[in-house]
Order: structure tokens, then sequence, then C-alpha cells
């Protein structure tokens, strides 16, 4: 039953993460400090400065890496802001000027938007289309540009539909994303689904293994894959440590202003004098006031500060100093160009922080805030109109965000379950963004000493190897019902065996090493295919249903729950803002504790939810006592999606549940995501698919439609 009291969770159990509370309440004010730096800084600052500019001239692995991807597949390895993208521009060109097709798939909507604009000044708009689920728009260009899902789901419908994809060429950016733990079995899929004859360019960030990758790649695919592997920076970079007196040293060794391998004997020193203080230290945030002062008397500005959290980085942007109101011709252009942006959009054009910006030079960049307004702090950043930029460690991986100097206040990361130290991947992606190509000749991480901050762990990571990348390809039902949608079960066994999961402990066998290998995949395939049986999505002969037919168009999270709610007619046809809300509940992938009041819940909203709820129930119980997942399910969503489906306005939205406009932004997107899904489901469900549609149209308006009008402003110039 649903307690109409406090409404909660429902099918799963519930659980809370740690955190670090309480850091920034009723804390003292850092001591005033004095500004100097080790003397043996001074060969290194001297070689601050903006390059001669001169005619581009690729670098040799660039050159390679185009003649490579002319021959055979490709991996390209190498640090963050050393000009991959122009690979991808100079194959794309010589595929096109064949009359080809060229795919480039990229892991975020963000980035593809902005890809998509790039790419349009290179190749002409109408040579160029985007596909990332909510936007769609020339998609039979000779240039399509979309996330990675887009390509791995088009590649589904390719096999079902038995014709081949029209591309000639297919470009995967952040290919490092195959180690990702939540999707990184969609790069996998889509290497292992994409037809031999279609050339593969992958684009990585450096990594341990490449080798290893490209003889998968090439034991599946059957054809060469070469690996074009860049470790040089293209802007050097210096790491350095502040003290808490202000004064700047080296976190390695420098000899003749240059960086050698190994903690510096000052760092050693200063860790011993200062153990024993900052033991205690726990209650004192970074002074990032004082912080940018010493960088600013060096000439260490712009700066990218990575904060814990998204508290820290909003409190920070309270805490600097006023510069812009003693520089009132800097403050005219910054309000100007801000003011350019955010003036059709009351909403962001009154934004909370827009007085940091105008008499600090700083901002906040978090998941916390709107994807328009990331943008627009973005823009202001990548046009040098920014000091500081104070972000949580997710604006590491996948954004344009260049500076001269890159402060890191932790040496660990939330990984979900806990705080673990930095990886080396983690730590070269955070300082990638020191050093700003054709803008430094030098770039520098600052490490600032404090009670989550390891030096000695730091100072290791400088000259560390990359992680290597490990398989995260795991069996869910969309994958089961997606590849029986296409193959017999028969052919589906050797097709997991392509997996670069059962690649690698072969491998490790043939060396004598004893993996154990991924011989779980077609056990727990075989698994959830008996499950769909059980369910009538799949017969006895191991082919799809009818039901299991469109069912498995839905490519979602929880298919089955959704695909049994539309069987059990629990979902409605004629009301799109109920239906918005009540698919909310199913894309909602954090755990959050949150209540609200019977109040905040509409009755009519509140008998939709507790029917479906009653409904599913028996399935969810059944999937439990099978050992499969089932997300929890909470009002709270459905609450706030159904107010602003109602065309409520952005601020009561954000009432109802008391989320971040951020995590709002993102509940409504993916519940769009989700309609989609369903307005595929037309030959077999038409008015639920016509009436998910309309809740798209509902659900994208205001705020959310920001983004893409402020992205082409800004790229504009």
């Amino acid at each position: 039953m649903v307690d109409k009291r406090k409404t909660r969770p429902h099918f799963a159990r519930r659980f809370s993460k740690p955190g670090r509370g309480g850091q920034n309440q009723g804390v003292k004010p850092a001591p005033k400090i004095k500004v100097e730096a080790d003397p043996r800084l001074a060969r290194v600052f001297d070689k601050i400065g903006v390059p001669k500019q001169g005619e581009f001239t690729p670098d040799p692995f660039q050159v390679e890496a185009v003649e490579a991807v002319a021959l055979c597949d490709c991996l390209v390895t190498a640090p963050t802001g050393s000009g991959k993208t122009w690979i991808a521009v100079e194959a794309m060109k010589r595929v096109l000027q064949k009359g080809g097709r060229a795919w480039y798939a990229s892991p975020l909507k963000a980035l593809s938007n902005a890809k998509h604009l790039e790419f349009c000044k290179i190749f002409g708009p109408e040579n160029v289309g985007i596909v990332t689920g909510d936007r769609k728009e020339n998609s039979d260009a000779a240039v399509v540009v979309g996330t990675t899902e887009i390509l791995r789901n088009r590649l589904y419908d390719c096999m079902y539909e038995g014709v081949d994809l029209n591309a000639d060429l297919v470009v995967l950016d952040e290919a490092h994303y195959l180690a990702d733990e939540q999707r990184g079995v969609v790069w996998e899929e889509t290497i292992i689904y994409l037809p031999v004859r279609v050339p593969l360019l992958l684009l990585s960030a450096t990594i341990g293994n490449a080798r290893d990758v490209a003889a998968w790649m090439q034991s599946i695919r059957g054809r060469a894959c070469k690996v074009v592997a860049e470790y040089k920076r293209p802007v050097p970079l210096v790491p350095l440590f502040l003290d808490p007196g202000g004064r700047l040293s080296p976190l390695v060794t420098l000899k003749s202003g240059k960086v050698v391998s190994g903690p510096d004997k000052s760092l050693v020193s200063f860790i011993k004098k200062q153990k024993s203080k900052y033991r205690g230290a726990s209650g004192r945030p970074p002074n990032v006031g004082q912080i940018l002062t010493v960088l600013k008397k060096f000439d260490l500005l712009p700066a990218l500060f990575f904060l814990k959290s998204r508290r820290d980085c909003d409190i920070a942007v309270e805490l600097c100093p006023r510069v812009l109101l003693e520089d009132p011709a800097r403050q005219e252009k910054v309000q100007k160009v801000l003011d350019d942006l955010t003036a059709p959009f009351p909403y962001l054009s009154g934004h909370r922080q827009r007085r940091a910006i105008c008499q600090s030079a700083v901002a906040a960049h978090h998941s916390g805030h709107l994807p328009a307004w990331k943008l627009t702090v973005e823009i202001l950043m990548s046009r040098g109109l920014l000091d500081a930029v104070f972000a949580t460690s997710t604006v590491a991986a996948g954004v344009n965000f260049p500076a001269r100097t890159v402060v890191l206040v932790n040496s660990d990361q939330y990984n979900g379950l806990d705080f673990a130290p930095l990886s080396s991947t983690q730590f070269h992606q955070m300082t990638g963004r020191a050093g700003r190509r054709g803008m430094d000749s030098i770039g520098f991480a600052l490490a600032v000493p404090g009670p989550f901050m390891d030096l000695k762990h730091l100072a290791k990571l400088f000259d560390a190897p990359p992680d290597s990348l490990q398989s995260q390809i795991r069996i869910d039902f969309s994958l089961v019902l997606n590849l029986l949608l296409s193959h017999e079960p028969a052919a589906v066994k050797p097709l997991l065996e392509k997996s670069f999961a059962s690649f690698l402990p072969k491998k490790a066998r043939k060396k004598g090493e004893g993996s154990p290998g991924a011989e779980s995949l077609w056990p727990e395939f075989s698994r959830h295919m008996d499950f769909l049986c059980a369910l009538n999505f799949v017969n006895d002969s191991g082919r799809l249903t009818d039901d299991g037919v469109w069912a498995a168009a839905l490519r979602l999270d929880q298919p089955l729950l959704i695909a049994q709610g539309l069987r059990e007619g629990v979902l409605p046809f004629d009301d799109p803002a109920m239906l918005a809300a009540l698919v909310a509940v199913f894309v909602q992938d954090k755990e959050r504790d949150l209540e609200i009041s019977e109040s905040s819940v509409p009755k009519k909203l509140f008998r939709a939810y507790k029917k479906m709820v009653d409904t599913l129930r028996p399935l969810a119980n059944t999937m439990n006592d099978a050992r499969f997942f089932v997300r929890p399910v909470a009002i709270w969503p459905a609450a706030t999606v159904y107010a602003w489906a109602m065309q409520k306005s952005w601020q009561d939205a954000l009432f109802v549940a008391g989320i971040a406009e951020g995590d709002l932004a993102m509940l409504i997107v993916r519940t769009a995501d989700n309609l989609r899904q369903l307005r595929n489901l037309e030959p077999w469900f038409p008015e639920v698919a016509r009436c998910a549609g309309r809740a798209v149209d509902a659900l994208i308006r205001g705020p959310l439609l920001a983004g893409d009008a402020i992205l082409e402003a800004g790229l504009g110039e």
C-alpha cells in the first residue's frame, strides 16, 4: 500500500551514499598570507606567455593517423588538447571527396551539438546533420554527428532490417569511455556490431593498453588496426604546490627549470613540518580569494579549480575579490557578452551568479546548474573573460575548458560508493585542461594542501603511466531483446565471445596468467532469455514473440516494467502530462531520500501512480526474486515532471521536489528521451505513441531550449 502521508520508493531497497557534510559551516577565516615563490620557479615563470602565431603545421602523429585510417582501422591515444579533432576532420574530408559519408559519435549531447556547429563551418551546413535523441536534423547528410547510443541503436536497426549502415567512416570520439562503468557497454557493442567494411577511427585520451584494444578490434573485425600514440603534451605542464603562508614551490623536482621525476625535496620537508597542523584542519575550506591573489601576482590566470562539491563551487564565487569594480572597461566587456548571450532568456539573464561574474570575473560550473548556464560559463571562459571557474571533477571529461592553471584541493574523488584516491587517468584528465594550445607556452597544476590532499600521491601521479581500459560489457534485458531481434540464440554466443571482456582473459591465459575470463556472459544471457520466455516476450525456440518485437524498441534502462505497463494498460493514451509523470519514475538514476507532502501531489496523479505501482508490483517482486535489479521508484519525480508538463513555471517545478535546477533539467530531458522511445511504438500502440509525442512537446520548453541558441551564439563569434 502507498502511505498517503509520506510517499516513499517502491519495488526495491533504498540506500544512501556517504558524504563529507559540514565542511564550510562555522569556519574561521584563514590568516593573511605573504605572496612569494621559490627562487627555482623564476626560470619556469619566464616561459609564461603566448606562443608566436604562425601557419598551422600538423604534428607527425596527426599526419600518421590520417594516413593510417585511409588503409585500416586506427586508434589514436593522445593527451587532452593535442588536436585529435583535426585528425577526424581530415579523415572525413577524404571520405567526402570520394562521395562517401561519415558518422561522428560523441558521448555527450552538448559535445555533439558543439561538433555539429563546428563541422557546419568546415563542411557547410547542407552537408552536416545531427541526431541526438532530442534533435534530428538533416540526418541523411554526408556527415552525421550524434551520440554513441544513437549510433549503437542504428546498428541494432540495421541488423534487424538486414541492411548496411549508410556510412563509409565512423569516428568514435572519447573512446576511453569504453571503460565507463555505466556507458562503456555502448562503445563495446558499437565496435562489435559495426560492419567490417566501415573504417573505424577511435580518438582517445592516453590509455595504458591501447595495443590490447587494437588487437581485440583486429581479432573481431579481421581488419588491421594501427595504434597512433602521442604522449607529449602540446603545452608543457609544471606541477606546483601552495603552502598556507602563500609560497609557491615545485611539487616535483626541478633542474634548470625543467621538470624531473619524483617529489621535490621542499615538498617532502613541507609535509613533515605540516602534518600535525593539517590533521585538525578539516573545518577550513580553501581560501580561494587568497589563492587567486597568488595566481594573479605570478600571471597564472585564468584558473580552473576542481572542488569537492557543488556547494563548495557556489560558495567559492562569493569569496573572490571584486576585481572588475576596479577595471570598468573590462567589466563593461564582460557584462556585454553576458547580456548578448542571455538577454533572450530572462531566467538566465537574472541568474543568481551573474553578479559574481560581473564583479569578480569568476563562475561556478557543475551539474546542479542548467545546461544553458553551463554553456554560458564555458563561452565566457573560452573567450578569456573569466579569471577562474570553480567546478566539480565531472567537468574534466568532454568539455573544452582551457585554462593556464588547474587548481586541485583534493587528491581523491567520489566513485559512487566512497572517496578513492585519484587514478592516473582522472589526474591527467583534470590537468589536461592546464595550458591552452596556441594561447599558452606553459601550463600549471597547483596542489593546495588540506585535509583531503595527499601531496605525495599527487606528485607520483604526475608521471604515472595511464590506466588500462577494462571491459564494462554487461547483460541487460534491452541488449537481450535487441540481439534476439536479429539473431537466433545459437548465433548470439559467438557474438558475445567477440567482447573485449572475452579477449583480455584469453590473452592472459596465453601468457599463463590464469584469468577467469568472461564465461559468465553466455550464462547470464541465457538467464535473461529464460526470464523473458516466462513473460512471453520470447518463445520456446528463443525467438521474439510479437510482444518481444515491440519491447525491443524500448531501448531504456527498465524496458520490462514499461512494457508490462503497456500490456496492462496503466500508461495513459489521452493525457500527455500524466504519461510524462508516470514515465518519469523509471528514469531517475540517483538515490534521493526525498519526501513530499500529499498536498504537493494532485489526487489524479496520486491515483494513477498508485494504480501503476500496484499493477507492476508482482512483476517487480518476481524480478527481485530472480536476482534482477529493479531500481526504486518514488512519486516525487512524477509530481515534479507533472507540474512542468502542466505548464507550471520553472520555479514551481523546482519547488515541488526541492532539487537543483540542473537535476530538474536532467530529469526532464531523460524523461523526454524515454517518451521518444514510446513514440517509436506507433505500429503497435498508436494512441500511446502520439500521446508520448505531445508529452515531449510539453516538456521541452523554457530554459531547456536556451542551450542550442547560446551555443550557436557563442561559437558564431
